[in-house]
């Protein structure tokens, strides 16, 4: 029987110390805050959106960031396990729009709590209010643990699972970063991600509140499209958020990361398809049609059918049709560019919101420094990496606690192998 020291307990820790101690180990789990899962209690709006119910094909193309190296992981926790040891703890699940799985009952405390009791049941041991300050090695094998109060602790074989540094008064300091650079680890450079975007525009801050559903947000760098995505977006003071526009985030962050100079910034161009079931031949028949049954009214009473009302006088003064102008004196040219207008509602991007607002984080200890079999270091024996500490990060809808899972499971799983 092996002492295994865990450094966190969010998703992937708790995952990795149950398992360890479902091996037989003695586990002692080490959390800075004063409860476990604070990350996991705010997750999917409180709500915790568990896993996703796709395929294995869709899981894998959800990943963002080193899908390859999950190979492993996945196939040994898959989502479809992690949904079974859910319920096997107790734990009643639904599945949703988009193949995404919350707990029934719509409380993520209720996912903290089975895990909890799962824990207390195999007797693992946790020490809240318990940061580490160092990790101590012997000959590159892990030793023990330092803790900001002095006391050392000592022990077989360490899991890090200390999150990455979205959402940061949650605990996710970049601390796993430290230990790793300190041990010898490559750390990709941290970014947000799944993050809100803030744009140049002034139109933006008119329309903040303002929710769209059903629109196309395509991202493009010069004409290069970077993303495109249905569904769901909503604009703020700053810029835009909402499902759609998270998930951009995640494929544009490190671009807009990199980009020091201001020009190479404003390069980025969101475009939203207000109407993306029609054809630009279709939106123009529609408009026309609008058009013809209200020939006789101004151009800015004769658009209400087309957009929300927040978004109708943006939309009347970036068409550069005369408010004033009776529409049947609109000219074929400037029905034209309005319906252009309508299918490519354009803003610049400019940046993202920092890790305060970030869901995740991408970038983190290289895995090119992890064996993606065991989630053991290259660097140091008995030393293990778990979660969002890692170069790991997804789309929105259940896959990043995914990654959670399955990676704290190898961890927890691979020093029962040893």
């Amino acid at each position: 029987m092996s002492k295994v020291l865990v450094i966190g307990g969010g998703a992937a820790g708790m995952m990795a110390a149950l398992t360890a101690a479902r091996n037989g180990h003695k586990v002692h789990l080490y959390e800075k805050n004063e409860k476990l899962g604070k990350k996991l209690f705010i997750t999917g709006k409180g709500r915790c959106n568990l896993t996703n119910a796709c395929d294995m094909d869709t899981l894998f193309a959800s990943v963002t960031s080193n899908p390859k190296f999950l190979y492993s992981a996945f196939y040994g926790f898959t989502n479809e396990q992690t949904m079974e040891f859910f319920e096997s703890l107790g734990l009643r699940i639904k599945t949703e729009r988009g193949n995404r799985v919350f707990p029934a009952s719509d409380h993520s405390s209720d996912v903290i709590r089975v895990l909890e009791k799962e824990m207390e049941r195999l007797r693992v041991q946790i020490h809240l209010h318990s940061e580490v300050e160092e990790i101590l090695t012997q000959e590159n094998t892990f030793s023990g643990l330092i803790l900001r109060n002095g006391k050392k602790a000592e022990g077989d074989a360490c899991i890090i699972a200390t999150g990455g540094m979205s959402y940061p008064s949650t605990g996710s300091t970049g601390d796993g970063y430290r230990f790793a650079i300190g041990l010898g680890h490559r750390v990709t450079d941290p970014v947000p991600s799944l993050v809100p975007m803030e744009v140049q525009e002034w139109y933006a801050k008119e329309i903040q509140g303002l929710s769209l559903r059903n629109v196309t947000a395509a991202v493009f760098d010069g004409k290069k499209k970077l993303y495109e995505e249905f569904g769901e977006m909503l604009f703020t003071h700053y810029g835009v958020s909402g499902p759609i526009i998270l998930s951009a985030s995640s494929v544009v962050a490190k671009k807009l990361a990199t980009a020091k100079e201001p020009k190479k910034k404003s390069q980025l161009t969101l475009k939203i398809d207000l109407k993306p079931a029609l054809t630009m031949e279709q939106l123009d028949q529609r408009v026309l049609r609008d058009f013809e049954e209200q020939k006789n009214k101004q151009f800015k009473n004769a658009v209400d059918k087309l957009f929300p009302t927040k978004l109708k006088p943006v939309m009347i003064e970036l068409s550069g049709i005369s408010p004033e102008k009776k529409v049947n004196e609109i000219s074929k040219e400037e029905r034209r560019r309005f319906v252009e207008l309508i299918k490519g509602f354009q803003m610049t991007v400019t940046g993202l919101r920092g890790f305060q607002e970030a869901i995740i984080t991408k970038g983190g200890v290289s895995v090119k420094d992890v064996d993606p079999g065991t989630m053991e270091s290259r660097h140091v024996k008995k030393l293990y990496f778990a979660g969002e500490v890692l170069d790991l990060d997804a789309l929105t809808g259940g896959f990043n606690l995914q990654i959670a899972w399955s990676t704290g499971y190898a961890a927890g799983n691979s020093i029962y192998e040893r």
